[in-house]
């Protein structure tokens, strides 16, 4: 697919698109695994301020490195993660992750699904088409291409619409570190829909300018999902994490 085929279909979609509830929560179980899945234009140090507050309530965390090829090569990345744990699951997911987590969640240790302002697909539907009824977020427009395909975000982008409310020195991180992410994955449709069947949390970013904050809200609703609303940018782990450690604990605690 030709990128301007791809950029068009994501500004035509919306690609990236209350009140707050603060779950309350107990002692996180010794068995549970936090597995923690990154979305398009990051990585796996995107969680590095969640990582402790979960550790130090006793629980084992695992971030996954997705290679953002394909839908079925970050599934197959999580589910490696997922076979690997002795007890059960708590799966996160942020942005794209959320994609992935919904085809990678249907499995018997997954016990909670918490999505982090996250795509929350059907089953039979692609990432592409979830915004279609809302406006353009304005950090789509500035998607780049290379030769192969695979999109980033420009630096003054990452600043100014992925993680507005960070330091400067964050976003620069953030920036440097980011994960381009083959355009045709955006195109792929799921085959199942693990919010079906799991409890679900949702965190809504109401500043986000990457996926507009309604359509999570949408999301929120549709899984009938514990839902948290942070006045942040697309990304709450960075410039919240306490709180998003907080919703994290909750799930892991069911």
């Amino acid at each position: 697919m030709k990128f301007n085929s791809i950029k068009n279909a994501l500004l035509v979609s919306a690609l990236l698109a209350g009140g707050t509830i603060v779950p309350a929560y107990a002692a996180a179980p010794s068995d549970t695994t936090v597995v923690l899945v990154h979305g398009a234009f990051a990585d796996g140090s995107s969680w590095e301020r969640v990582i402790p507050l979960l550790q130090a309530k006793g629980l084992k965390v695992v971030a996954v490195q997705n290679p953002l090829s394909s839908l079925a090569d970050d599934v197959a990345a999580t589910k490696r993660v997922i076979d690997a744990q002795t007890g059960k699951v708590v799966l996160v997911g942020h942005s794209w992750g959320g994609t992935v987590i919904t085809e990678a969640g249907n499995d018997d240790k997954v016990k909670a699904l918490v999505y982090v302002a996250a795509f929350a697909p059907n089953e039979g539907e692609a990432t592409a088409t979830q915004g279609k009824d809302y406006p353009v977020p304005p950090g789509i427009a500035t998607l780049q291409a290379d030769k192969a395909g695979y999109l980033s975000l420009p630096d003054a982008s990452v600043a100014a619409n992925f993680a507005q409310d960070v330091s400067a020195a964050d976003a620069r991180l953030i920036a440097a570190t980011q994960g381009p992410i083959n355009g045709k994955a955006f195109g792929e449709t799921t085959t199942v829909a693990a919010w079906k069947n799991k409890p679900n949390y949702y965190i809504v970013a109401a500043k986000d300018r990457m996926i507009d904050p309604n359509l999570e809200r949408a999301y929120a609703a549709k899984l009938h999902a514990s839902t948290t609303t942070l006045a942040t940018s697309h990304v709450p782990m960075v410039s919240q994490p306490k709180q998003v450690a907080e919703v994290i604990l909750a799930a892991a605690a069911r």
